[in-house]
């Protein structure tokens, strides 16, 4: 049969044929080198080959800390090993001299040693570490200390995730007998916390913790000073609590407290945006009275609240006052005050201010005088 096949498919089946044979041998030779006979060694097999003469070359990180244990001597403190610890430059070197001390028999960290190890961790951007550091002394891994749980909030109060954190040590130190908060615990918290005053709706949410850190640190017996008490009538300010403002900014007195610039500033911009813009100016011009200056901010929005009072004259004063102490109003305050006093038939004396603060404001470029140009002759044709 197969010489009736033509000699093209001769040759096809002939291929077909090597092929398998092949691909069979191929097998085979695979399966015994894969599974090969066991045998027994003989005296003629290779020997083994020599252990390394030399050992592997130790890293200068390794031999400063294998230097740094030689001076730690049996029997160290932690006296010892907080000095061992502020000596060394690399932080994780530090860790790594913390970790093995902590595992030596009849030795434990205190608040010292972590308190050390934690500011190095953080100097050294070492976040992580710092965290679980932390961690360990929310769990009582060493005695409560003051300084100690403040570094720690101050950490927390640092990194977003952490805010929370800061509050739950906050209690725990609240519970402490050598470790209850003090006048830097409420700052720490009281500044974390004004930092989410960005939104009206939000600074609400807030105000509570605020009212409530206000509460507890006058009941421990806490004095505040200045600083701690801007803050407070800061956050009454943001929310619009001005009477609450105003009753803090009272009590000043009472702690020793003398208020500054910024507690002015806060009562202006506060009753100013509460619409009780007669308060916020007696504030201002008290403050001016004392030769302290605020910042352009109060000053602007004083300026337009103002001009929407139609005090006008008030408003200039203000605005003077400004410039004389090299401050610069922004367009809007500017457009707020000649525009209103255009409305309300002062266009030609409004045209004249302009002129005159063209000349003073020396941050007043082409652009802008165009633009309130411009605003006031379109102002002027409606009244």
């Amino acid at each position: 049969m197969a010489l009736l096949l033509p000699r093209i498919s001769r040759t096809s089946l002939l291929r077909l044929f090597l092929r398998r044979l092949s691909t069979t041998t191929t097998t085979t030779t695979n399966t015994h080198l894969d599974n090969p006979t066991p045998h027994t060694p003989s005296h003629h097999s290779a020997p083994l080959l020599p252990k390394p003469l030399y050992p592997r070359t130790r890293t200068p990180l390794e031999k400063q800390f294998e230097t740094w244990l030689q001076h730690l001597k049996p029997g160290f403190t932690q006296s010892d090993v907080d000095d061992a610890l502020r000596a060394q430059t690399d932080p994780d070197i530090a860790l790594d001299i913390f970790r093995w001390t902590a595992q030596q028999r009849l030795y434990k960290h205190n608040h010292v040693t972590y308190l050390t190890m934690i500011e190095i961790a953080v100097s050294g951007k070492r976040y992580r570490v710092a965290e679980t550091l932390i961690e360990e002394v929310v769990a009582g891994a060493c005695p409560a200390s003051l300084p100690l749980f403040n570094t720690m909030i101050k950490f927390c109060c640092g990194r977003k995730f952490l805010f929370s954190r800061a509050f739950d040590i906050y209690k725990k130190m609240q519970k402490s007998e050598n470790a209850k908060p003090n006048l830097e615990t409420y700052a720490l918290l009281l500044s974390s916390l004004l930092r989410k005053f960005d939104k009206l709706n939000v600074c609400y949410v807030y105000l509570h913790a605020v009212r409530s850190l206000s509460k507890q640190m006058k009941a421990s017996g806490i004095i505040p000073d200045t600083f701690v008490l801007n803050m407070i009538i800061k956050a009454y300010s943001k929310c619009l609590e001005v009477d609450e403002a105003i009753r803090v900014f009272r009590e000043m007195g009472l702690y020793g407290c003398e208020p500054d610039a910024y507690t002015y500033s806060y009562m202006t911009k506060g009753l100013c945006e509460k619409g009780r813009v007669k308060q916020g100016l007696e504030y201002y011009r008290e403050m001016r009275g004392k030769g302290l200056v605020p910042k352009s901010s109060t000053c602007m929005i004083l300026v337009c609240s103002l001009a929407m009072e139609r005090r006008f004259q008030d408003a200039i004063e203000t605005t003077y006052d400004m410039l004389g102490n090299s401050m610069s109003p922004d367009f809007l305050t500017y457009k707020t005050l000649l525009e209103e006093m255009c409305r309300n038939g002062k266009g030609d004396e409004a045209f004249k201010l302009l002129e005159y603060f063209r000349k003073r404001d020396t941050l007043m470029n082409e652009k802008i005088y165009s633009s309130l140009l411009n605003g006031l002759h379109f102002s002027s044709k409606d009244h």
